[in-house]
């Protein structure tokens, strides 16, 4: 029956030390059993019609749920999508895009890339797929995913009208890999402190860094602010061979234990590219997994300092499982823990995801992330460092060493209204579509724009415009109040379209707390 081959096949991979015959032999038992007979019954004799490949989804969602919150089942038609920014690309014709009033509008296209190479331009509509009018059709972003990517060799024609320029052009663009990157941004900071954000741990992520490490240090950078906030973690590799460019030789980077996995230790070479110079790792509540591995390894071996707000706490271990269909299991077979012994995982109870997924609430009601002094630790959690001997806490994610508080006034009502509906995201694409040319010949750099632009009175009167269609209610003193971030944040938006996002976090990282009291701390003596 087809539950059971499904999950036969499961056992037979996800039981290690283990021979084949020995695991038949276990699965032969009564539960198995049970639960095939279950699924041919309803599949026989259940009043109403039922797929069998919805009764053995269903069952195996519902075995996943009784587990842990991490371990996950993917759909066959999932599968792809979740693991591209792991895997480093997909197939498609290189264009990054956003929608205008129904119009697909070519933000960038990518460096080098399928579109740039038969000479498709930031600003350039597509009107027409393979003949077919993609217009004011309402589009979701998962229906031009599927319009435009496709297997690599296979050739797209785009119907393209172009500002300033008559009638619709042609292209013919071949599809190709097209590469997703982990670094967000790498830039200098000041003459010798270089900064780099990472925004998911994949397997081109080490490679990468190495190259934004070199760039950085021929440009002088002596010392590293290490951006990891919103980094939601990624491969174990990953997170062990970046750890290991900060550490010495014999550091103990992180280890992980579980029942059916014996424990497994990951140690540093000593060939690191970053092991003199001061690191500053930057950390907030969605920081997890690969990047608390990284946080940790830092933290207890007294490598740098971490700063921000106490990350996630997500340490468990995933096994993938690929099954016959397509589909697979991430399942949990160890917890990783950082070189003190302190298991990062938070607690939770098996089969109950309400509170968990609650936890980053249940923080901000404490008061966990607005007071360091609502955070309280038992002597029972206390772990020492591994050089200086530092107090360092368990019990559910990294503790920062210099803890910054979520200031919940900074961002007004009317401003998360505002970017809730779109307004300040609509008025960045309509203003850079209408003022792109104009910028460019105004502006020959980055540097030149960053220290001489303004956000303008057009482009608050088109703020202005798109609250009025958006029914968002406001005042002159509620706009005024927040204005200040909200240029900030139009002119980051528009540097990141004009350029990319590297010049996007240069612009937007000087009103985030957390980076500036990293960069203070990069100042301070030991």
């Amino acid at each position: 029956m087809m539950l059971a081959t499904v999950l036969l096949t499961l056992a037979l991979v996800a039981v290690p030390g283990q021979t084949q015959a020995q695991t038949v032999i276990n699965l032969a038992g009564k539960p198995l059993h049970k639960l095939a007979m279950a699924e041919a019954a309803i599949r026989q004799l259940y009043v109403d019609s039922i797929g069998e490949d919805k009764l053995v989804e269903d069952a195996i969602r519902g075995m996943i749920q009784q587990l842990d919150p991490h371990s996950v089942y993917t759909s066959a038609k999932d599968v792809k999508a979740l693991t591209e920014p792991l895997e480093g690309g997909f197939e498609g014709i290189g264009i990054q895009y956003n929608m205008v009033e129904d119009t697909l509008v070519v933000i960038q296209p990518i460096s080098n890339g399928p579109s740039e190479r038969v000479g498709i331009v930031a600003g350039d509509r597509i009107i027409f797929v393979n003949d077919s009018s993609i217009a004011g059709q309402k589009l979701t972003t998962e229906d031009i995913k599927r319009i435009l990517r496709g297997p690599k060799g296979s050739k797209v024609k785009l119907g393209v009208m172009r500002q300033d320029v008559k009638g619709i052009h042609n292209f013919t663009v071949t599809r190709d890999k097209i590469p997703i990157y982990s670094i967000d941004a790498k830039y200098m900071i000041d003459a010798t402190t270089g900064y780099i954000r990472i925004n998911n741990f994949g397997a081109t992520t080490h490679e990468e860094f190495i190259s934004a490490v070199h760039m950085l240090q021929d440009n002088g950078m002596v010392d590293l602010v290490l951006d990891l906030q919103g980094n939601g973690g990624g491969y174990l590799k990953a997170a062990v061979d970046i750890s290991n460019e900060f550490l010495e030789a014999g550091d103990l980077i992180v280890y992980t234990d579980g029942r059916a996995q014996s424990k497994v230790q990951y140690f540093a070479n000593g060939k690191g590219l970053v092991r003199s110079g001061k690191v500053v790792v930057l950390v907030d509540s969605y920081t997890a997994s690969a990047s608390e591995i990284v946080s940790g390894a830092i933290q207890d071996n007294d490598r740098g300092v971490i700063v921000g707000r106490r990350t996630f706490a997500k340490g468990l271990v995933q096994r993938q499982v690929d099954l016959p269909d397509g589909s697979m299991i991430r399942l949990t077979t160890a917890h990783y823990y950082s070189p003190s012994g302190r298991c990062i995982q938070k607690p939770y109870e098996k089969g109950k995801r309400g509170d968990y997924d609650r936890d980053l609430v249940s923080r901000l009601n404490s008061g966990e992330l607005t007071n360091a002094d609502s955070i309280h630790f038992p002597d029972s959690l206390k772990f020492t460092t591994l050089k200086r001997h530092r107090v360092v806490y368990g019990g559910g994610g990294i503790m920062p060493d210099v803890y910054v508080p979520l200031d919940t006034t900074e961002v007004t009502p009317l401003h998360r209204e505002l970017l809730a509906k779109s307004c300040i995201n609509n008025t960045n694409l309509k203003y850079a579509d209408k003022n792109r040319k104009r910028l460019k010949k105004q502006y020959k750099t980055f540097e030149d724009f960053r220290d001489r632009f303004e956000v303008d009175d057009d482009m608050i009167a088109l703020l202005k415009e798109y609250a009025d269609k958006a029914k968002v209610e406001y005042t002159d003193s509620t706009l005024a109040e927040a204005l200040p971030m909200i240029k900030v944040q139009l002119k980051s938006l528009l540097a990141r379209d004009i350029w990319d996002t590297n010049e996007y976090y240069q612009l937007i990282n000087t009103i985030n707390d957390i980076y500036c009291e990293g960069v203070k701390q990069v100042g301070k003596k030991d």
